[in-house]
């Protein structure tokens, strides 16, 4: 399913721009990424938090213009432009929805046709390249994301697809799953700090940057904290996909023991990611909905946690 070249609009994401002379100043007090690190040919994931360090979103960043992009779940970019609005007034920078304008697209097994368009993207993650307005931005598992302006939308899917398999969006979630990134959506703001959903593991969170909101209460979880609750890799039977932010339940506790975080289907059943304690995890027993529900078994994720590692950045 996804183990073969495709490629497919990503239509469940919106784009936030924040843009003018002090753009990078206001985000870096705002974002657990660190704008430094970014530049023409570098992006990043990170997240926004409440001052509890509780995330309100997740997105990839990257410089554009006289200012920046964030692509994130759609149903977020008005509530966060809202929300950024009271913090922005004070600094010379400028908060938009450019959802409209721009056409994104999830692209495996695609290099050749990205290079026909000029675009030559380097292997490793986070990597960008750009030419003719276009932007190719590298993720972690070897797929891409194709950024462009709308009205090349429809001449470009009409390039996709001469070369690719157009796929549905279920496919290119299902790779992310199996990528381990894990991402907030509406149903999920406030739930987790980045380390629940790995987003330290990633390269989402920066260790050094300094101060931004919620950071004390991220970087005492990093440095000083034991997580109890953290991201996994689960497999469900069946075809019905579990929404995000559905409850797990284990007989080790008498509550709940986690929540969905995303979920596609696969060959066999569904795949998902989500947030369980440690200790039900430990003892396997997951259950989705209530201690009678659908049973879940764990599977692997592609990388491991290291803290050593995690704090450089």
């Amino acid at each position: 399913m996804v183990d073969s070249a495709f490629f497919c609009p990503l239509v469940h994401e919106g784009m936030l721009a924040v843009r003018g002379p002090e753009a990078g100043k206001f985000l870096q007090g705002q974002l657990t990424c660190n704008l430094n690190y970014l530049s023409d040919s570098q992006s990043s994931l990170g997240a926004r938090c409440t001052a509890k360090g509780r995330m309100v979103s997740s997105f990839r960043i990257l410089p554009e213009g006289d200012g920046y992009l964030m692509a994130m779940a759609a149903e977020l970019v008005e509530p966060q432009l809202a929300d950024l609005r009271k913090y922005a007034v004070f600094s010379k920078c400028s908060l938009a929805d450019e959802s409209a304008a721009w056409a994104r697209f999830g692209l495996a097994g695609a290099d050749q046709p990205l290079a026909e368009l000029g675009l030559q993207l380097p292997a490793n993650g986070d990597a960008v390249a750009r030419a003719n307005g276009l932007i190719a931005v590298r993720l972690g598992d070897g797929r891409a994301e194709l950024w462009a302006p709308a009205t090349e939308a429809a001449s470009l899917r009409e390039r996709l697809a001469a070369q690719l398999r157009e796929a549905e969006l279920n496919d290119w979630l299902l790779a992310q799953v199996r990528a381990g990134v894990g991402q907030v959506f509406g149903a999920t703001r406030e739930l987790f700090i980045p380390q629940m959903i790995n987003l330290q593991a990633v390269g989402g969170v920066s260790f050094k940057k300094g101060c931004y909101t919620g950071q004390e209460i991220v970087a005492r979880m990093q440095y000083l904290g034991r997580l109890k609750r953290r991201l996994y890799r689960l497999a469900l039977a069946g075809d019905t996909l579990p929404a995000a932010a559905s409850e797990l339940f284990s007989p080790v506790h008498a509550t709940s023991v986690g929540e969905v975080v995303l979920a596609a289907r696969g060959e066999r059943g569904c795949e998902l990611l989500a947030v369980l304690q440690e200790d039900a995890a430990a003892d396997g027993r997951i259950h989705l909905g209530s201690l009678e529900g659908p049973a879940l078994s764990l599977l692997e994720l592609p990388y491991t946690l290291d803290r050593d590692r995690e704090v450089q950045r």
